[in-house]
């Protein structure tokens, strides 16, 4: 039957109700959903694990090693702008399960070759960079269409959930994937990834959503234009892109330099690397669990400078970590300070992109914000390369303090300010938008 229900009735109080941080799970296409999404979030995982992994062992370049991390975000900075379009001026159901194919059968083929132990550093950069290509074209799709899957009022707590499952998926995936590894070898980790898709692929081709109007298509450059224009007349939301960019240039310093600081200054094994990122995943889901209350008491600035606080924290413990216990630690308030973070920028961007250009507009937010992170993985991995690991993620933590000071010269949208459902002049702009974009 297709996932066309509506949701059941809320009790009138309790994490069901609504509003309340289980809300969602009360739309039965957001709950099936979710689900797929959290396996393949796993899968995801495991596999990230296997390829930096498998590239501390093929070389000892760190510049090498985060180039694995920054092959992920790398896409979405050079591709997020036409996904962000193609999510907006097509089905945005099709575009997830064109993406989720895609992905399926980039992870085959490269399991494929790491069973006949052909893979080296070129082929595995390549094709963990075909998965991220995949990832920038689904990302913004499924951004926009958590909207298609819940009320507004569950909208927030819809975000949330949905970073919950993504760090649920790292608090499992990883140490599942060192585990793997270490029976059996990378190939595995790859495998079970591309099955992975299987789950969401399904979920999705039964999904109907009600009331979907298909918009009305836009040359691909005017319609990236019509939403840059929107982005960049918004002081709301260049304020979050600036934060967005600020915080991912030196946080990704932390995932980027794990595997090498397990490999090569704790003379760990793949397992030690699992149960570091498995840490950061737990440290994530605590955050999720309790950041939608810090930002409705205290708003939106106060989250995202506790939570680089506390990522700076884990980054200065990582740097002078030489055993495991302090490494889990370290993970575990940096994985806290992540979460605060970006959940916090991407509800804010959320709540103050129009639907008609959501998908442009999260784009734009994930070019900037995770482009930075791929710049970052290339910098940080090329200082360390030149001077040191701890060198590298001190020096990171020390652009992430300095960030601190943003809160007085770009400070985060205060409550209310640019909700599109509170600002009767964002239909004139985006009119507007659209027809100098025309033009």
């Amino acid at each position: 039957m297709p996932l066309s229900d509506p949701p059941s009735p809320a009790p009138e109080s309790g994490p069901f109700a609504h509003g309340g941080a289980l809300a969602p799970f009360r739309y039965p296409a957001f709950r099936a959903i979710w689900i797929a999404n959290l396996f393949s979030n796993i899968g995801s995982m495991i596999q990230s694990v296997g390829a930096a992994w498998l590239m501390t062992e093929m070389t000892s370049s760190h510049r090498l090693i985060a180039l694995v991390q920054a092959s992920n975000t790398l896409p979405i900075m050079l591709l997020g702008a036409f996904a962000g379009a193609i999510a907006d001026n097509f089905d945005r159901r099709r575009v997830m399960l064109a993406a989720q194919t895609g992905m399926l059968l980039a992870s085959a083929v490269l399991a494929s070759l790491a069973f006949a132990g052909v893979v080296g550093p070129a082929v595995l950069l390549l094709l963990t960079l075909t998965v991220g290509m995949g990832t920038a074209l689904n990302s913004p799709a499924w951004q926009a269409s958590v909207r298609l899957q819940v009320g507004k009022a569950d909208l927030p707590q819809a975000i949330s959930l949905n970073s919950i499952s993504f760090n649920l998926a790292r608090s499992v995936g990883p140490a599942l994937g060192g585990l793997l590894i270490s029976l059996w070898n990378p190939s595995l980790a790859f495998a079970l990834n591309a099955i992975s898709y299987v789950g969401m692929i399904v979920v999705l081709s039964r999904w109907k959503p009600q009331n979907v109007v298909l918009p009305e298509r836009q040359p691909m450059l005017a319609s990236i234009l019509t939403g840059v224009r929107f982005c960049m007349r918004s002081s709301p939301l260049r304020r979050v892109l600036l934060r967005g960019f600020a915080f991912g240039f030196a946080s990704v310093a932390f995932q980027a330099m794990m595997p090498a600081v397990a490999h090569d200054r704790m003379h760990g094994t793949e397992i030690d690397y699992g149960l570091m990122l498995g840490a950061f995943g737990i440290g994530s889901i605590q955050a999720a669990l309790w950041i939608g209350t810090l930002r409705r008491r205290f708003g939106q600035e106060v989250a995202v400078l506790l939570g680089t606080v506390c990522f700076i924290g884990g980054q200065v413990l990582l740097a002078g970590a030489q055993a495991l216990p302090l490494a889990l630690a370290a993970s575990l308030l940096a994985g806290t300070g992540w979460v605060a973070t970006l959940t916090s920028l991407n509800v804010a961007m959320q709540l103050r992109a129009p639907e008609a250009i959501l998908g442009r507009c999260m784009s734009i937010y994930q070019a900037i914000t995770f482009g930075a992170m791929a710049v970052g993985a290339y910098s940080w991995g090329t200082l360390a390369d030149a001077h040191s690991l701890p060198f590298a993620l001190h020096t990171a933590s020390g652009w992430l303090a300095a960030t601190l000071l943003l809160c007085f010269v770009v400070p985060m949208p205060s409550r209310g300010e640019g909700r599109v459902d509170l600002d009767p002049v964002t239909a004139q702009t985006i009119r507007e938008g659209s027809s100098h974009a025309k033009r």
